[in-house]
């Protein structure tokens, strides 16, 4: 009887006279659908000019096309048709479809009904969208489906909170921010199943200042084994998991006949692959042998052999689309993320000590001053006669394979020690023969020479952090790269010479800001620098040779690092200033990095490298699809953005295990570095560890402090004590921080602080602007006082 009563009131309301001039259902359907804004109740009544009690009714009005199913509210409370997105709304970009970009509504509040996947279409260079974005855009149906033109790029809302489950006063729960750069805990209003310690994801709740989280999912332990990489892996968004149908397109592609018959066979040359000792895939090898060419008395022959990734990745399959979202394999101490799945990166397409594999190589001859005569690219199947360790290889050729830093027996015979003794003579000294004359090449050229330690970070078998060391630098490395450096360059020429689409890697000389940067700090150690001049690689070496072997020299490497550009991968060449090569390619790694696979796909096209094409539902050509050369420039910002998203998480994640090795020794002194200076105190680093932490001002005494900018630099004014830029002292370590990767230190013997500074503090919870109050600043003028 209820409803009956209730379904009469509703049909009373829909048949109800509206004022005169008042707009029918189809006139403000058309308006909704055609508005360039979002259209809310307000937009309506302006755009029909009503007034008084014409918006009451519109309001009713609204109400009923509501409940019939005509339209629905979206984000700022405006209208749309039922099932449909509003004209103009926010997206979040949320996968890529070969080069297009998908997105789907930010809210999505139509229930029974899943969010709708629009289209991304760009036109002109609106700058680099990639996944994650979120975008203000102009949507439309076209087809069977929706698109969407981008109208503005936004801010990246913090929706998703990643920390750590606390238990403040009272058992409230409290969630700690991952992020070292969010310095407020939230309150959780609704923790579900979390537990204190719990790592979690939560969405932020209410309004500020007011803002409270809701735990959405429980990532477990945040000090197990490789849940310090789990954090860097939700924090930027990784893809880390392969759909099902990737992985059966994998296994389909590594069954792939290799064609030995139409390959080159170069199973009968000596060809070694030398890597880290924990290299988890193998992607390229080299050979190296005296000319036999009499017109090239003292010149050499080489082969750089890599997987032949294209072959087994091709364009439009599933496997290449999820590539191309990756970008690149993503290395943490702990795990690899690949950029392919294992049936491919670390079986098929890694080359494996004694089993035949395929290759495409580059084949090289240098004359006797190390110039690269001429090149050719083939597709080969090779035999890799081992697999050694940088440090097995250096051994071989050093003399000490089986001798210590005291010379006594130091290593066990592994298997890579005894290869490299065995090989010695027929693989690893014509490498380094033919390594000399590349080193001349190179030499002649003068790159950028920055030699910057490595930190390394070794776990036992248990994921638990064992030590954090520099990793050593040796010949075999200089020697892998300079060979590796010399197939790229001759990968670009090559596709060059064929006017093919190239992939280059791109590193543009340094801005002029960074270079006036860079003379001012070098002004604070007396070190002059003409910004008149032509700059070159060379200029920062000459540079550093002038330093020698100062105190300073490598915080001043470390500041020469900092002025240059980030290199990027691009279609159109600008040269690469650090290499000072005037065209330079990747094609050494296409097992992690796709813009190597690229550029295997154009070689393949441009010099008819083709093969037979598979039977099945694998696509048949491995060279370049009309797609890939449309869109290289999408491409190349698009991977451009995911390299530098996970150098990022690589960092990060490294400052975890640093921060959770010195937590054993919290209270200790340490040897540090100042590596920035703020007015609000230094940033130091542990000399040999890494890991930056800050001393706080507060902590310095009870004087006042100016903030010298110029000089970076803090200095008491009754003492003179002055804290600046590269200094070295000792600090203890107050605090490290493994969930967030932070450190801080205070002076070993700071002053007590006298009452009338303790009341100048900022009380713990308050939000107090503006520099500490012990610190005046000087402007970009040395000794120039400014109150």
């Amino acid at each position: 009887m209820a409803s009956t009563e209730k379904k009469k009131k509703t049909d009373s309301a829909r048949t109800k006279v509206r004022p005169a001039g008042f707009p029918t259902r189809e006139q403000v359907m058309d308006f909704i659908a055609t508005s360039d804004q979002p259209a809310g109740k307000r937009e309506i009544a302006k755009a029909f000019g009503l007034k008084g009690q014409e918006k009451i009714a519109l309001k009713a009005l609204l109400k009923d096309m509501a409940d019939e199913g005509l339209i629905d509210i979206g984000p700022a409370r405006a209208f749309h048709k039922m099932g449909g997105v509003p004209k103009v709304t926010v997206l979040r970009i949320v996968d890529v479809d070969d080069t297009t970009l998908i997105a789907t509504p930010e809210r999505w509040e139509a229930e029974g009904q899943p969010a709708p996947r629009l289209r991304i279409v760009e036109r002109g260079k609106r700058g680099a969208l990639t996944i994650g974005d979120r975008i203000l855009a102009r949507t439309e149906e076209a087809g069977r489906g929706w698109v969407a033109h981008p109208m503005k790029k936004l801010a990246k809302a913090s929706e998703e909170l990643l920390g750590v489950v606390e238990e403040g006063d009272g058992g409230k729960l409290w969630l700690r921010p991952v992020d070292k750069r969010i310095r407020r805990d939230t309150p959780i209003s609704d923790a579900g199943a979390a537990k204190k310690g719990d790592l979690v994801l939560a969405e932020p709740v209410g309004r500020p200042p007011r803002i409270t989280a809701r735990v959405t999912d429980i990532l477990g332990d945040p000090f197990a084994p490789r849940s310090f990489s789990l954090i860097a892996i939700h924090k930027h968004g990784i893809p880390h998991v392969f759909s099902e149908r990737v992985e059966e397109e994998a296994v389909a592609a590594s069954s792939l006949a290799l064609h030995e018959e139409k390959r080159e066979d170069l199973r009968h040359l000596p060809i070694v692959a030398i890597d880290p000792v924990d290299a988890r895939d193998h992607d390229d090898a080299v050979w190296a042998a005296p000319d036999d060419d009499p017109a090239n008395s003292g010149g050499y022959k080489a082969i750089v052999a890599i997987a032949d990734v294209s072959y087994y990745v091709r364009p439009g399959s599933a496997l290449d689309r999820e590539a191309r979202k990756r970008g690149n394999s993503v290395y943490f101490p702990d795990l690899v993320v690949p950029m392919l799945p294992h049936q491919l990166s670390s079986d098929m397409c890694s080359l494996r000590a004694g089993e035949d594999r395929a290759a495409m190589a580059c084949h090289l001859v240098l004359d006797a001053s190390g110039k690269v005569k001429s090149w050719r690219f083939s597709r080969a199947v090779i035999r890799v006669v081992a697999v050694l360790a940088y440090e097995d290889a250096q051994a071989a050729i050093d003399g000490t394979l089986d001798m210590g830093a005291d010379d006594a027996p130091a290593h066990p015979p592994t298997p890579s020690r005894l290869r490299a003794g065995e090989l010695l003579e027929t693989a690893l000294r014509p490498l380094w023969a033919c390594w000399a004359l590349l080193r001349k090449a190179r030499d002649k050229r003068e790159p950028l020479a920055l030699d910057l330690p490595e930190r390394r970070v070794v776990l036992d078998d248990y994921g638990k952090i064992v030590s954090v060391a520099v990793r050593e630098r040796l010949d075999a490395h200089m020697l892998i790269e300079d060979y590796m450096i010399a197939a790229n360059v001759a990968a670009a020429k090559a596709l060059e010479a064929k006017k093919a689409p190239v992939m280059y890697r791109v590193h543009e000389p340094p801005s002029r800001d960074k270079l006036v940067a860079l003379k001012d700090y070098l002004a604070t150690f007396g070190i002059e620098f003409a910004l008149g001049q032509v700059v070159r690689p060379a200029t920062f070496n000459r540079l550093i040779e002038r330093v020698g072997e100062a105190e300073e020299k490598p915080q001043i490497m470390e500041q020469i690092l900092r002025s240059q550009t980030q290199a990027y991968y691009a279609p159109s060449n600008l040269g690469h200033f650090g290499l000072a090569l005037g065209s330079y390619a990747h094609f050494t790694s296409p097992i992690r990095r796709y813009a190597d696979l690229l550029v295997h796909r154009a070689l393949v096209g441009a010099y008819g490298l083709e093969l037979p094409a598979p039977k099945g539902d694998i696509p048949d050509r491995s060279s370049l699809s009309g797609e890939d050369m449309e869109n290289m420039g999408r491409v190349g910002e698009m991977i451009s953005q995911h390299e530098r998203r996970a150098m990022e998480a690589e960092r990060e994640t490294t400052d975890r295990y640093v921060a959770a090795f010195l937590a054993a020794h919290v209270g200790d002194l340490v040897e540090a570095r100042i590596t920035g200076v703020q007015s609000f105190g230094f940033f130091a680093t542990v000399e040999g560890l890494g890991g930056d932490g800050l001393v706080p001002v507060s902590t310095l005494g009870d004087e006042r402090f100016f903030f010298d900018e110029a000089g970076r630099a803090l200095e008491g004014v009754e003492s003179g004590d002055r804290y600046t830029v590269g200094q070295r002292l000792a600090l203890r370590l107050a605090e490290a921080d493994p969930i967030n990767g932070s450190l801080r230190f205070e002076l070993p013997d700071a002053p007590p602080q006298r009452p009338s500074f303790k009341k100048d503090r900022v009380r713990p919870g308050s939000a107090r602007r503006g520099r500490p109050g012990n610190v005046r600043h000087i402007g970009s003028k040395r000794g120039k006082h400014r109150r």
